[in-house]
């Protein structure tokens, strides 16, 4: 199903004021950091939309372009860099996606991805939106330095495995990611306790991320203060697009609402499980923005789709057509 709307490119700039179709039928999916690696920018200078790039690196007061270009993958890790890279390639594939006149009804971000989210729904503009994910970024980094911590993947466990971790005192459920498969968050001591029993917790498999800090947990409170100022300052927009939140798995697309989740979500679990299942059974194609692979591997865990695609250059989204 498809629903005439007029639209603008408001951030990329590159298209003139015009008028095509939703797509009801799809979801565009919005990465979080864990999706970056050293050079995932290469294959996207090629698109006129790069120039969105300079336009965020100005906002964010950082040079974008080498991130995405040259950074070393140790680099590429830090969360006050992998933010703001992985925000400004996400723009950049959204805006060759409305080059082609696709334009999808829903929009899904895994944690930093509602940023990208929001922008590409027009509640956030890109400045502001940089801007925001400076603070962001920033906040949490220093959090991160107050209480060393980090984040372990889980594999294989049931609702039992799942309950025993509530007991672990300095670990936090983070990432709720599929049936089985969740990620923790907490202190160094309690992670590399869980590392060496999560067998007998029921736990299958149990894999340490490469990752700055103890992210979606109460470790990251002293961030909270920095991002709610931050996100009483910007200026909102609206929306005819439909975006499902981390938080609560449902459907948000007022200001006020989404200034309280993307506080929240600072602290609360990332329930990607929760907001793919909210997805009505009508959208049937989902189309992962860069850097892609690992979101669209997570939905097809979760519910059938038709199609599934994840351009991983300039040229894969030049041929794109549905």
């Amino acid at each position: 199903m498809t629903t005439r709307v007029e639209a603008h490119c408001y951030f990329g700039g590159m298209l003139s004021r015009t008028e095509f179709a939703f797509r009801d039928d799809i979801v565009a999916l919005f990465p979080g950091q864990g999706s970056l690696s050293a050079g995932a920018g290469i294959d996207w200078r090629a698109s006129k939309h790069w120039q969105l790039i300079e336009r965020i690196s100005d906002a964010a007061r950082i040079d974008v372009a080498s991130l995405l270009l040259s950074s070393s993958s140790q680099e590429v890790v830090r969360t006050d860099r992998a933010q703001i890279a992985t925000f400004a390639l996400s723009l950049v594939g959204y805006s060759e996606l409305l080059e082609h006149e696709l334009r999808p009804r829903f929009l899904l971000g895994h944690s930093l991805g509602e940023f990208s989210a929001l922008v590409a729904s027009g509640l956030l503009s890109v400045e502001d939106g940089a801007r925001l994910i400076g603070v962001r970024g920033a906040a949490m980094a220093r959090a991160a330095a107050l209480a060393e911590g980090s984040m372990v993947a889980l594999m294989g466990g049931d609702e039992e495995a799942r309950a025993a971790l509530d007991d672990l005192e300095g670990v936090w459920v983070a990432n709720i990611n599929g049936t089985g498969q969740i990620v923790v968050s907490g202190t160094r001591p309690a992670l590399d306790d869980l590392l060496a029993r999560h067998k007998e917790l029921g736990w299958r498999r149990a894999t340490p991320l490469n990752v700055g800090g103890a992210f979606h947990s109460p470790l990251m409170a002293p961030a909270q203060d920095e991002l709610d100022q931050a996100l009483r300052s910007v200026r909102w927009g609206t929306t005819q697009s439909t975006l499902i939140a981390n938080v609560d798995g449902k459907v948000h697309t007022s200001a006020d609402d989404w200034r309280d989740l993307l506080s929240r979500q600072l602290t609360s679990p990332v329930d990607f499980l929760a907001a793919t299942l909210a997805l009505p059974d009508s959208v049937l194609i989902t189309i992962e923005m860069p850097p892609g692979g690992v979101l669209s591997g997570l939905t097809k865990r979760i519910r059938p789709f038709e199609r599934q695609l994840s351009p991983s250059n300039f040229a894969q989204m030049e041929e794109v057509s549905l």
